[in-house]
């Protein structure tokens, strides 16, 4: 089931398997509340890579799962 919250109202989410409270509406704004880098990282939505040209237009909702991928360089 999913609840739109209004702006403003905090939900519930699921980060990397980890419960956590934000009122972030979008992936974007998620992106920006977490200090995400600009270049590097990659996230998917309930199991759905989003391309970062949507994540300001991706909603996020009460209950959703959010898979955070940074890249890392070295060996």
């Amino acid at each position: 089931m999913q609840v739109m919250l209004t702006k403003g109202q905090i939900m519930k989410i699921h980060i990397n398997n980890k419960e956590t409270e934000t009122n972030a509406q979008t992936l974007e704004v998620l992106a920006t509340e977490l200090a995400l880098p600009q270049r590097g990282v990659a996230m998917a939505l309930d199991g759905q890579m989003i391309q970062r040209a949507e994540w300001g237009n991706t909603a996020l909702h009460d209950g959703v799962n959010v898979l955070i991928i940074k890249a890392a360089c070295g060996g």
